[in-house]
């Protein structure tokens, strides 16, 4: 099995940070799913969509978001911030797409802005192949389609 590789990104929200906590702690999982698909039919789904451009081909495999925990807690400085623990793997065919488990944290910047930060970490599949391609492509692919789902939940 290869080893876990490590994402990290970030956005604004021009929001309150208790606006922005209250409507994930009312619906996490829809506000994901919603992130993640295109179509509105589509986001009562259980399977959501990451989609990815990569030159003119696009790259995408419906995934499954599961919320693992969903913790209040101080942050360093005493401020309030919220943590969801998330994974996602492929809905079909998942040996052949990475699985990811990443926290997603928020907190207040100002009165008005909160961040909206996700570290995560993901195992490419199939073993050194997907190890090989991971290092050419993979890594872009993932990077590109995390950035894009927090874009999306901060939209």
């Amino acid at each position: 099995m290869s080893e876990p590789r490590k994402l990290h990104c970030y956005e604004y929200v021009n929001v309150e940070y208790d606006t922005v906590k209250e409507a994930l702690a009312r619906d996490a999982l829809g506000i994901f799913q919603r992130a993640t698909v295109s179509a509105s039919s589509r986001a009562r789904e259980l399977a959501s969509t990451l989609r990815v451009g990569v030159g003119a081909l696009e790259i995408g495999a419906d995934v499954r978001i599961a919320i693992r925990a969903l913790n209040e807690r101080a942050s360093a400085l005493g401020d309030a911030k919220m943590e969801i623990e998330i994974a996602w793997s492929a809905a079909t065919a998942a040996a052949l797409f990475p699985s990811m488990e990443a926290t997603l944290s928020i907190y207040p910047l100002s009165a008005h802005e909160t961040q909206l930060e996700l570290d995560g970490r993901y195992r490419p599949p199939l073993g050194l192949v997907g190890s090989a391609i991971d290092a050419v492509v993979g890594h872009r692919i993932a990077d590109a389609s995390v950035l894009r789902f927090v874009q999306e939940i901060a939209a």
